[in-house]
């Protein structure tokens, strides 16, 4: 997976922490290892180790095909409001056969925008995030399109993690007055194409009110576009336009700029403003997004990512070059011989004898005993390991386990599959089933001592 961003790594944290809580603890003794391991705070190691397991879940996956089908439900949502926008525009206009009652087209065009407009300002002081029906629908049809099961656990991860610091409202608002700006452009669009290509005549209609009204609102109307340049008509045009269309070619153009003026000053420019506003609140709020260490599911990972006492070494002392690493290079080096037994019997005397560079790690027969030689390898890894195996036992999945990642902490590993005990023979089907696994671990095994390998690094 691609490099993630600082939202993304804390959005999958939050989705592991939640995963956790509905379900329970995951398996993570090798995450909580690696964290440990790469050391800095307590949020920086809890970020690891999930990170970690998302990487070995799916989660990281999922994430990947979530904000694809965000982009696609952006996609969607966008070409709605540019085809609305038209159809704003077309709903004013008519089709030029009958005179534009300009107020009615100023209705067709900014009504709608306005009201919902006002509805996102009062919800975004009253009511926070929750009131953004346009946010909800891209969520929801964010997950549709992700096509992936996992991906369910996202947004409600999102939602929580943004809601901490009060972003919801400035991701949601961003979207919001984004696609509107797009359907207010695609509106001014078809309104001067077609303003351009047809000739309409204005008129204004009223019954209850009096001209003097309609002379002072488009007046009052058209105060803010003039200062921008945009024609409004006279006193005269507007009062001669309630009787009848004007056959007067300045008077329709006077009445189309007006019209195209208010449509940019009260239709898009606020909505510029207001995507420009949020997007700002939503880039410099990113930066104080954090996880909450109070929560349960952190709170219980202190001890184990963040241990009072951290002792080093195996139950069986090794001597201290298992622990040199070469110095003075910019990569990890590995450096030794290692043999590690694993759950061996009391019927084989243990350790054989070793060559002098070779140490014995001992016999792994413990959880306890396990994690302290994984610890011990993630920071002096031997440039070679052989794992002795007993071939007796079945090669189930823990035991595979533990030898893949044992051999992920070792420049070079192999197996030793020991011989049975005097008076035994080994069973054929079990042996043939450690070969067949070890060979699907890409992982060399012998049934003689590798001896010469561990003190020289070749047969």
């Amino acid at each position: 997976m691609t490099e993630l961003t600082p939202l993304q790594n804390l959005w999958l944290t939050e989705t592991v922490r939640l995963r956790e809580e509905h379900a329970g603890p995951l398996e993570d003794v090798e995450a909580n290892r690696l964290a440990r391991t790469a050391g800095g705070d307590l949020p920086a190691r809890i970020q690891r180790r999930a990170l970690w397991l998302a990487e070995r879940d799916g989660l990281a996956g999922a994430l990947k095909h979530w904000l694809q089908g965000a982009r696609l439900a952006l996609l969607v949502l966008a070409i709605l409001a540019v085809v609305s926008g038209a159809g704003l525009a077309f709903a004013a206009l008519g089709d030029g056969q009958t005179p534009v009652n300009v107020f009615w087209a100023l209705g067709s065009l900014l009504g709608l925008n306005l009201i919902l407009l006002l509805s996102w300002a009062l919800g975004l002081m009253f009511a926070g995030e929750h009131g953004a029906t346009l946010g909800r629908l891209w969520l929801w049809l964010s997950e549709k399109l992700a096509r992936d099961a996992q991906a369910v656990q996202l947004a409600p991860a999102l939602l929580l993690l943004l809601q901490r610091q009060k972003l919801n409202r400035w991701a949601i608002g961003v979207l919001v007055n984004t696609l509107w700006l797009l359907a207010m452009l695609s509106a001014l669009t078809i309104l001067l194409t077609l303003m351009a290509t047809r000739r309409y005549d204005f008129v204004w209609e009223t019954t209850l009110l009096s001209a003097d009204t309609f002379v002072a609102m488009t007046q009052a109307l058209g105060a803010l576009p003039a200062l921008l340049g945009f024609n409004v008509p006279t006193v005269e045009m507007i009062r001669a336009s309630g009787d009848a269309a004007l056959n007067i070619e300045s008077a329709r153009q006077a009445w189309a700029t007006w019209l195209v003026g208010v449509l940019v000053v009260y239709g898009v420019v606020p909505r510029l403003l207001l995507a420009l506003f949020c997007l700002w609140r939503w880039k410099s709020g990113q930066a104080s997004l954090h996880l909450d260490l109070n929560l349960p599911g952190y709170a219980q990972l202190r001890e184990r990512l963040m241990p009072t006492s951290e002792r080093l070494g195996i139950s069986d002392a090794a001597p201290e070059q298992l622990h040199r690493v070469e110095s003075g290079t910019s990569e990890r080096e590995s450096e030794g011989a290692l043999l590690v037994a694993i759950e061996l019997d009391d019927q084989r005397s243990w350790p054989p004898v070793l060559p002098q560079n070779v140490n014995d790690a001992g016999i792994l027969d413990s959880r306890e005993s396990r994690n302290k030689l994984l610890e011990q390898l993630s920071r002096f890894p031997p440039a070679r390991l052989a794992i002795a195996c007993d071939p007796r036992r079945s090669p189930d999945r823990g035991s595979l386990a533990l030898i893949a990642e044992l051999a992920r902490n070792a420049s070079a590993t192999r197996v030793w599959l020991l011989p049975a005990p005097p008076g035994e023979a080994l069973d054929a089907e079990r042996l043939g089933d450690w070969h067949l696994a070890l060979q699907q671990l890409e992982l060399p095994f012998a049934d003689c001592a590798p001896m010469n390998w561990l003190e020289t690094g070749h047969d």
